[in-house]
């Protein structure tokens, strides 16, 4: 640091995901002691500041203007401002903007001081009632039926448990993809409002769960986590044993991809393995 510079200090703020009762007394003085504000909806952090009793300038950042701000917000904390990061709930940068702010200030040698507190993540991962000593964090599935299908198909074979955000409107379409392509008895977990006072949180198999969100309205209202138990390798070595026999006689008479949807629905394996094993068969490549 140059002499006699003031240094600015960097701080990524969680704030609550539903209950302000979950709001730390260090996220409280981070807020208070702030120079500047920098939060991804400047409407929502407003009222969570009057919530507080605090008032503090604010500017926004989010996906649509964080590579134009970046340097303007770079030049406040080089000058000495102490700026607070946060996200509209939960921690900053968790499917959330702030990663080229982070990136900037942690380049230029500005302190960076996390404020840990609310994650939906963490706290959907604390209740699901699934493994969680290993786990990947996904975000937010593709948008379009395709491209979600596709990725899943890439995922199905993960062992460790997977977390997903889903929008509401998606979430029994997401399911019934899930089931598709990671098999209908795969465990997982759907909470929905967590910490808010309509929390709920749905357990069974990817095809209950499908099931019921397209039977209960209220499945598909709020914001949502999805958690979903990973691939057990010794009920993966079953199916396939069963998938082999029904790819004989499915793979003779029907085209690849309805063999390997039908196919799936009868082992209970996802259908980009049973695709992948009727492919196999058709080009006469033994089982691996």
């Amino acid at each position: 640091m140059v002499a006699g510079k003031v240094q600015g200090r960097l701080r990524v703020v969680a704030t609550p995901i539903g209950n302000m009762g979950d709001v730390s007394a260090r996220a409280r003085q981070a807020l208070e002691g702030a120079d500047t504000i920098v939060a991804e909806d400047t409407r929502h952090t407003l009222a969570l500041l009057a919530a507080l009793g605090i008032s503090r300038p604010l500017i926004s950042l989010h996906a649509h203007n964080e590579t134009q701000r970046v340097p303007s917000i770079l030049a406040r904390l080089n000058a000495g401002e102490t700026i607070a990061l946060v996200s509209d709930a939960g921690t900053p940068l968790l499917s959330d903007p702030g990663y080229e702010l982070v990136r900037a200030a942690a380049e230029s040698g500005v302190p960076i001081e996390p404020i840990p507190g609310p994650s939906a993540i963490t706290t959907a991962l604390a209740a699901a009632g699934l493994p969680v000593s290993r786990f990947c964090f996904e975000g937010f599935l593709p948008a379009k039926d395709r491209e979600r299908r596709a990725h899943l198909a890439h995922l199905a074979a993960e062992p460790r448990t997977l977390v997903f955000f889903e929008a509401p409107h998606r979430i029994a379409s997401t399911l019934a993809d899930l089931a598709a392509e990671f098999g209908a008895t795969r465990r997982a977990a759907v909470a929905r409002e967590l910490t808010k006072t309509h929390e709920t949180i749905y357990r069974g198999s990817l095809k209950e769960l499908a099931e019921q969100a397209l039977r209960e309205e209220n499945f598909r209202r709020g914001e949502i986590t999805l958690i979903v138990q990973g691939a057990p390798a010794e009920s993966r070595a079953v199916d396939a044993a069963l998938l082999r026999r029904a790819v004989d006689l499915l793979a003779r008479e029907l085209p690849p991809s309805r063999a390997a949807a039908i196919a799936s629905q009868l082992t209970g394996v996802s259908r980009s393995e049973a695709y992948e094993l009727i492919t196999r068969h058709a080009a006469g490549k033994p089982d691996q």
